[in-house]
């Protein structure tokens, strides 16, 4: 067997990732892949105050990185990874609208977090990963994800609090995406982040540029930005009190991409195990690219697997096509300034919803594995872990701080071990 399939080509209504649809098919197939990615990956980097032109750019890069590092075998798309935001924020002091002026510190911290991702990886691949299941079981990972949600409530209310109709738009953009996420039909609710920067972009168009009743939209940046050119790159800076903050989201996005392939395996019923390690250091090494050029974290998405799950298509070469299209999104300005154009209500809603959706997706870990909550050791795991997340902890040594995100991550690796030592 070859580093990479054949790829036969097939028109079966399941499509297995070693197969391939005609070209024809391929394409749409592709783009419907990037448009369920893009609504996550260009909110992101906004919340953060990045180039989405460059978190897009590098969407693609990072996808096609981990494409080749497994071999093409795992179905996978890389995208801004939400489990950064509040790190981010945190280090740069971020207010919530405009350039992230500290965006260099940021990125030191998000290369730190990379190196240390690809580094479990390599040590995934050499001894397995039975080590990082037993470390992070379901009660850990998921205090730690909703810790992170948590940590951005007082964010995400900074962000709404406003003129009237500043909340208003908020709030109509928060209930659009709830409204599209119930009761849209399934295609639309992997979208549901798009719908809602439409909608709400719409309302302002509407109330803004039209009736005058709130601030309008100003074109004027879109209109002088070239249709093609290169994503203005940003590089590092590398400050310990940031890297300490930043590199602990390692930690989130080795659970995510566990669960993820092995959600892979479980809908395909092709086990992907052996394709961990490779899958940690191929998502590590697209973060550390990414993070050096101005780029966000990377994850893989949930919102693919949906999509997978939906069309019953799993084929690797699918992503090829989205991480193309994406790579050519990014290096167009006009898309960028277009992004840069979305309203200040509108994000403020996004955030209420998004970093809500954080905190109670990360939830389900504790519902999907039937965590026991009457055991006093997953109760005081979890209700530490919290408690320093959302409260937002921080322990300050000389020059050294580790935030709520860092201490709620410790706390819950360690305190999960130290009440296991008598069990037998």
């Amino acid at each position: 067997m070859g580093y990479f399939p054949n790829w036969r080509r097939t028109e079966n209504v399941t499509v297995l990732p070693d197969e391939r649809l005609p070209w024809g098919a391929a394409f749409p197939m592709g783009v419907q892949h990037l448009l369920a990615m893009s609504g996550s990956t260009i909110v992101a980097p906004l919340l953060m105050g990045f180039d989405p032109n460059v978190a897009v750019f590098f969407s693609g890069i990072g996808t096609l990185i981990f494409f080749v590092l497994t071999g093409g075998r795992v179905p996978s798309y890389l995208g801004s990874s939400f489990a950064f935001i509040a790190v981010v924020i945190a280090a740069t002091g971020y207010a919530g609208s405009g350039a992230n002026p500290n965006m260099a510190v940021a990125l030191g911290g998000i290369v730190a977090a990379g190196a240390l991702y690809a580094l479990i990886g390599l040590v995934v691949m050499a001894v397995g990963s039975g080590w990082v299941e037993k470390l992070m079981p379901p009660a850990v990972t998921g205090a730690i994800g909703v810790a992170i949600g948590l940590n951005l409530a007082p964010v995400a209310v900074g962000q709404l609090k406003g003129t009237h109709s500043h909340m208003l738009i908020a709030l109509a953009t928060v209930l659009c995406m709830a409204l599209v996420s119930v009761y849209g039909p399934r295609a639309s609710r992997r979208i549901a982040v798009l719908i809602a920067i439409l909608f709400g972009y719409l309302l302002v168009l509407v109330l803004g540029n039209g009736a005058g009743l709130v601030p309008g939209i100003d074109f004027a940046a879109v209109a002088a930005a070239p249709w093609f050119g290169m994503p203005k790159f940003v590089h590092p800076e590398f400050n310990w009190t940031a890297v300490s903050l930043i590199a602990p989201v390692a930690i989130v996005l080795v659970a995510e991409n566990l669960g993820h392939i092995k959600a892979l395996g479980s809908i395909t019923g092709q086990s992907m195990d052996r394709y961990i390690g490779r899958g940690f250091l191929g998502d590590g090494l697209a973060t550390m690219l990414s993070g050096a050029n101005g780029g966000t974290g990377v994850t893989t998405y949930a919102e693919n697997i949906g999509v997978m799950a939906m069309t019953k298509v799993y084929s690797t070469l699918i992503f090829v096509v989205a991480a193309l299209f994406a790579i050519l999104l990014g290096m167009s300005p006009k898309f960028g300034a277009i992004l840069q154009t979305i309203p200040g209500p509108v994000l403020a809603g996004l955030a209420v919803s998004v970093f809500g959706l954080i905190a109670s997706a990360m939830a389900r870990i504790w519902v999907d594995n039937k965590v026991d909550f009457s055991d006093p050791r997953n109760l005081f795991t979890v209700g530490v872990a919290l408690i320093f997340g959302g409260g937002d902890f921080t322990v300050n040594i000389g020059q050294f701080a580790l935030g709520g995100i860092g201490t709620s991550t410790l706390a819950a690796l360690i305190l999960y071990q130290i009440l296991g030592l008598k069990r037998s």
